[in-house]
Formats: C-alpha cells, structure tokens, sequence
C-alpha cells in the first residue's frame, strides 16, 4: 500500500480532521463563506462571538418570558365547595398563599392550559434556539480552534450580560 497516497487522501479531506488545527482559511457553514485574509477570519470570530452571545440571550430572554407567563396567567385556584367556572377561578393562588382553607389548588395546577398566545411564539423561540444552537455545533464541528474558543468566548460574554435573567 503507497503511504504517500493515503496521506495525501487525508489532507485533501479535511472534514475527516479529528483533532483541533489552526488554520485562517477554515469555511464557516458553506464553501462560500471561507476567509481568504487573516482580517476575513477575525471577522469570521468575532461573527460567531456575536451569535454566541445572541444564544445566551435567547435563552435568558426564554426564561423570562416563561416567569412572565406564569405571572399573567397563574395557577388557577379552585375555590373548595363551589363548582369550578370562568367566574369562580381565580387567576392567582393568592387565597391559598394567604392560608385560606377554603382554597385548595386544582389537581391541574401544575399544567397551564394551551394558549395560541402564549404557546406559538414559545414554540417559535425554542425552534429559533434551535437553529442557533445547530449553526454554533457546525461551526465547531470545523474543528478550527479559533472558531471553537470564538464560541467559548461568546458563551461567558453572553452569560456574563444576562446569565442572570435565566433559570
């Protein structure tokens, strides 16, 4: 078997790399989108610390959308002894919190009802997340160092700006 061939093989792929390089000429995302200056690449970093950014805050932006969520429309409370209706819930458990005995929570408290409201722009932000998410995987994927601490870098920036809206 030629040596110099299966070498030359592994080179000219290098989407088979399997350890991390160094290089200023990695593709990002398509055969288009490839630095061909060392300004070019700088601009390809600071690109995906942006985004990484953008991925912390979505996820802090998520969080307090849900806390919002459950402040608007609450648990609903059921009122012990009458008959559960619109008219007798209560949009907040504030009779329970108080102590009231005559207040006991719903045995579906814990799960609000589906909202278009509330539900398609959830469902819009999780698929957004998600997107994001598999663009930053990709970019590391490329196994270009630069890329990889770029993300690394854009994730503690991000965390840094809102970690503490999330969770």
């Amino acid at each position: 078997m030629d040596m110099s061939s299966s070498n030359s093989t592994m080179t000219d792929m290098p989407s088979m790399i399997s350890t991390f390089f160094t290089s200023t000429t990695t593709s990002l995302f398509s055969s288009a989108w490839t630095p061909t200056s060392t300004g070019q690449y700088a601009g390809t970093c600071i690109f995906l610390i942006v985004l990484a950014t953008i991925f912390r805050g979505l996820f802090a932006l998520r969080a307090v959308r849900d806390r919002l969520d459950a402040q608007v429309h609450g648990r609903y409370v059921k009122v012990a002894g009458k008959k559960e209706s619109d008219s007798t819930r209560m949009m907040s458990n504030q009779k329970a919190a108080e102590g009231d005995p005559t207040a006991t929570t719903s045995k579906h408290a814990g799960v609000r009802p589906w909202r278009i409201s509330t539900d398609v722009p959830r469902a819009l932000l999780d698929t957004i997340i998600a997107g994001v998410g598999y663009l930053l995987m990709l970019a590391v994927m490329t196994n270009n160092v630069g890329y990889f601490l770029s993300i690394l870098g854009g994730t503690f920036l991000g965390s840094l700006m809102v970690g503490r809206y999330g969770n």
